[in-house]
């Protein structure tokens, strides 16, 4: 293992958890679908504990959750640009329309959440020692939560375009009705999603 990059990797998890907790914040303030914001205050409370059990990592194998990266500046800016994008459409839209750009926004950074959470778990089946315990321990506690962030996130993506565009939408959405936790499952649940309207 290249030491160095793993480091690098668990870096921009924290701060895709910190960045994380300050997109549901924000896309919390865009929500007019109540069905949403219990989903999102969920998620909120979710990503919050996950930011501890980063910080767990960091702890468990004695490293600095303070170092900075470059990597990691680029994850910061990425979140709050997407906070900032969420504010401008708040700002200045319709409060459907500023609703779906928060859940575009919700869905771009679970998209990397879930890409760290799936790197971690990679991480502790190939790495050796106290290493892979703490790291397994981790990604077993969190992985399921990250699954349903994003499949959900995508499924709300899509059926608020859909109703955005005069359409019929299923709301929730498939994915969350069917409580979606793989892409084999959002799959599915899209397909589905006929016999529900």
């Amino acid at each position: 293992m290249k030491d160095e990059q793993v480091t690098e990797l668990l870096l921009q998890a924290l701060e895709t958890e910190l960045g994380g907790v300050e997109v549901y914040k924000t896309a919390l303030k865009c929500v007019v679908n109540t069905d949403l914001q219990e989903e999102l205050n969920k998620y909120l409370e979710q990503t919050t504990h996950h930011v501890e059990v980063v910080r767990r990592i960091f702890e468990d194998l004695d490293l600095d959750p303070d170092t900075r990266s470059v990597g990691r500046e680029v994850v910061h800016d990425i979140g709050a640009a997407l906070v900032a994008a969420m504010q401008k459409a708040l700002a200045s839209g319709p409060p459907q329309a500023a609703q779906l750009v928060a859940a575009e926004c919700v869905t771009l950074a679970e998209t990397k959440d879930h890409l760290n959470w799936e790197l971690i778990g990679q991480l502790a089946e190939n790495i050796k020692g106290d290493r892979s315990k703490v790291l397994r321990a981790a990604f077993e506690e969190v992985e399921g939560d990250e699954d349903e962030h994003l499949y959900h996130s995508m499924g709300w993506g899509r059926e608020l375009w859909i109703q955005s565009l005069g359409m019929k939408a299923v709301l929730p959405p498939p994915e969350e009705r069917k409580d979606v936790k793989t892409a084999i499952g959002a799959a599915r649940a899209k397909q589905a999603r006929a016999e529900l309207i």
